[in-house]
């Protein structure tokens, strides 16, 4: 955990910190760790609520990770910016949902199904 608090850290290092989560969420998820990514989850929460604070809504900057190799950070970072970048964030959803990385192919098409049926609104 990095002993900065959210507010003092940059953007970059707010983006930096996201992805570390995300990539920590990946491994919680293969090793079956609920209770680990669920700690893991909220630390990403309060990481987008601190970008969604800064003027401007600073949560754009995580597009940065569109393209990440890893496919937990991808998913993570597409959903956090669906209400600011809809159609650049429901690519990459989409992209997830019909590859062959399970289990975020899996996560990504309940997401389009949820954001279909309206069960998903993003903010």
């Amino acid at each position: 955990m990095n002993s900065v608090a959210l507010p003092d850290m940059t953007t970059a290092g707010l983006v930096k910190r996201f992805e570390d989560v995300c990539l920590s969420q990946d491994v919680a998820i293969l090793n079956d760790d609920n209770e680990e990514f669920t700690r893991l989850f909220r630390e990403m929460v309060a990481i987008e609520d601190e970008l969604r604070s800064r003027d401007g809504d600073e949560r754009r900057a995580l597009a940065a990770l569109f393209e990440h190799r890893n496919a937990q950070v991808r998913l993570n970072a597409a959903k956090a910016t669906l209400a600011l970048l809809p159609q650049e964030a429901r690519r990459v959803i989409e992209a997830l949902a019909h590859s062959h990385e399970f289990p975020q192919a899996g996560y990504a098409g309940m997401t389009l199904v949820s954001l279909e049926r309206g069960i998903f609104k993003p903010t």
